[in-house]
């Protein structure tokens, strides 16, 4: 029982993180250096902070 409490915990988390953009920057950085090798890669810092930037300049591209 504790085996299948603890896979659905993990489940749960991956759902719950995915949703909110834990991996954003990591999908991100795989993006940029597949499609853009010689790009220079922001810090995670900076990255949300241009998120961010883009979420608050467009609030209709958002659903809250």
């Amino acid at each position: 029982m504790t085996a299948v409490l603890e896979r659905a915990w993990r489940v749960a988390s991956w759902y719950v993180g995915s949703i909110m953009g834990d991996r954003a920057y990591r999908r991100y950085v795989e993006h940029l250096r597949a499609t853009h090798p010689d790009a220079s890669v922001p810090t995670e810092r900076e990255f949300w902070r241009t998120r961010h930037a883009e979420a608050d300049a467009r609030p209709g591209m958002r659903c809250c």
